[in-house]
């Protein structure tokens, strides 16, 4: 195994900001208030916003049965599209045995199982839709990329929570060092404001129960939740000797990984941060990198008081010198299994750009957090070269991007 950087050569975005990656950056840049998506799934839980995607572009997804698939694996598939297309790549001219595919994902087709499920009740078993499966299996999303792109090395789906998508990537940089693909397509996807689902979550009184359009707020003082979201992202990874020899641009580079467990609670992370910062001492020195080198950290900051409480003592603690710290969820909301490939891409955009985009809705630092470099109110210039993104969820799953542009 050869282990080094990753070129990145294609990155597609599906967000509740736009179905494709400008439309995001410019609103993320913005920061101007998403509106909130359908109220029906909220309808008695407590909880007042939620986030979902618009819907895409006349012809931006054609192809026979894509109309009818769960979301998750739409929205995939709109991203991978874009990827490709940037990335230069044409999939009928490719040997489909030395591309990979890593779809990482936390609830799959839960739209499609809790829609079969109500049929199932109240009409019987007979008028249960015999692609019930095909739509909800986690790993369809996968499966359909293969068949759609002609894709026939390594399929894998990586189920870690909230951690999902930053660990799809780290998994398709494993599968490249170790030489068994010579391309690999990672995608994080989620689909999950359902009635079921935001039920779940407000019972454990994790969303925030603010009613504005500014419920996210990462690090602020009055925050009290997550606005629960959906969304894709995917990236086209190779070997830099391999895109410069096709003569590619090059978005950036995946430097290193780390992941990590907690081994401590089902849902809490744990207080002292310990798993979480090994995950990104492990990234970093994959990337052969120290954390001075570091100029920008892309934080989970999931606006709920203790995971934030947690990664700021963790982010002061290891980044003593002080980077600008960014978090998309402010205005993305968190879209789960998806969160970590979102906040990869938009990572690798700041760093190309020279822009770090604000931290959306929060005005005012919670003052009891350790000081950070929090970038709030506007967009603001940034020289560096070196990022951080961390991504953390349920079962004490930790992942840890280095990127570098």
């Amino acid at each position: 195994m050869t282990e080094g950087p990753v070129a990145i050569t294609g990155a597609g975005l599906v967000t509740p900001a736009g179905t494709d990656s400008d439309t995001t950056w410019e609103a993320l840049c913005a920061a101007r208030s998403l509106e909130s998506g359908d109220p029906e799934p909220l309808a008695g839980t407590g909880a007042w916003h939620s986030l979902r995607v618009p819907p895409l572009r006349p012809g931006q997804l054609t192809g026979r049965g894509t109309a009818r698939t769960d979301p998750f694996i739409r929205f995939a598939l709109a991203a991978v599209d874009e990827a490709l297309v940037q990335a230069g790549l044409d999939p009928r001219s490719w040997d489909g045995s030395r591309v990979g595919i890593v779809v990482g994902c936390a609830f799959s087709g839960v739209t499609t199982l809790e829609e079969q499920h109500r049929r199932l009740d109240r009409h019987g078993p007979e008028m249960v839709s015999p692609y019930l499966h095909p739509r909800s299996l986690i790993n369809m999303a996968a499966g359909t990329l293969s068949v759609r792109y002609g894709i026939t090395g390594p399929s894998h789906t990586v189920a870690a929570a909230c951690a999902s998508g930053a660990s799809a990537l780290g998994l398709g940089k494993t599968l490249l060092d170790a030489g068994v693909c010579d391309t690999v397509i990672a995608c994080g996807t989620d689909s999950a404001v359902t009635p079921l689902v935001v039920s779940g979550f407000a019972r454990m009184g994790a969303l925030s129960e603010h009613k504005g359009p500014d419920a996210s707020r990462p690090f602020a003082a009055d925050r009290d939740g997550f606005v629960i979201s959906e969304g894709a992202a995917a990236v086209v990874m190779e070997k830099p000797a391999k895109a410069r020899a096709r003569g590619a641009d090059v978005l950036g580079r995946l430097l290193g990984y780390g992941s990590t467990s907690d081994a401590h609670h089902p849902t809490s992370p744990r207080p002292d941060g310990a798993g979480a910062a090994a995950a990104v001492e492990q990234a970093l020195a994959a990337a052969r990198m120290t954390a001075r080198d570091v100029t920008t950290v892309n934080a989970h900051g999931t606006s709920t008081p203790q995971n934030d409480q947690t990664e700021a003592r963790l982010i002061a603690r290891l980044f003593p010198h002080g980077p600008s710290v960014t978090a998309n969820k402010g205005l993305l909301g968190h879209t789960l299994g998806a969160a970590g490939a979102i906040e990869a891409v938009l990572t690798l955009r700041s760093l190309r750009s020279g822009t770090l985009p604000p931290i959306a809705h929060t005005e005012r630092a919670d003052p009891d957090l350790p000081e950070l470099d929090l970038v709030l109110g506007s967009a603001r210039s940034h020289g560096g070269t070196v990022a951080v993104s961390t991504s953390f969820g349920f079962g004490g799953s930790n992942c840890a991007l280095v990127l570098d542009a």
